[in-house]
């Protein structure tokens, strides 16, 4: 049974299709970049037999031509790797705005993959959870920042922020420390 290094959690979400393990407990990831060399294959209508797979990037973010032909850049892609995609690129983006480390914006990713997994994104716009895991590094990690700076880049009203964040903090069971002024 493995053991989260950082908590000592066992709680271990391993996701082969992502290739990493998270502790579900603290967001940690404990093993990124897992490899599954599984080769499965598939009649053609030729009566042949053809290679089904993908060659993807060491870093996950760009797509090769797939094995079998009739390659088609996006299908058979899943709507979870594309929503874990798509999240990354946003967090990083507003993070970068906001100058904010490379660690803040793993640990946000990670609350975002936590927020998914539990299903606290469904209803919500996509923008505001992410700004709302943001924030919620930020208060963790005693930056700087406020939610109303989130607020003013994705002019949304301050809030609508705060109860997406509260939501988020209540459910993940993360207490997020008071604001020192």
């Amino acid at each position: 049974m493995r053991k989260c290094k950082n908590c000592g959690g066992t709680d271990i979400d391993v996701d082969q299709a992502r290739g990493d393990a998270v502790c579900m407990g603290c967001g940690s990831v404990l093993e990124d970049n897992i490899i599954v060399s599984d080769v499965t294959f598939v009649e053609n209508s030729g009566g042949g037999m053809s290679a089904v797979g993908q060659f993807v990037a060491g870093d996950a973010s760009g797509i090769t031509p797939s094995l079998g032909g009739n390659f088609q850049p996006g299908v058979g892609r899943e709507s979870r790797a594309a929503t874990l995609q798509n999240a990354k690129r946003q967090i990083n983006h507003l993070g970068h705005q906001l100058q904010m480390n490379h660690h803040c914006l793993d640990t946000a990713f990670n609350f975002y993959k936590m927020a998914l997994c539990k299903k606290l994104t469904r209803g919500r716009k996509s923008s505001h959870v992410i700004a709302a895991c943001l924030y919620l590094v930020c208060r963790t990690e005693g930056t700087p920042h406020m939610l109303l700076d989130l607020s003013d880049l994705l002019q949304v009203n301050v809030y609508v922020l705060g109860r997406t964040f509260l939501a988020l903090s209540r459910e993940l069971c993360i207490s997020a420390p008071a604001i020192v002024l």
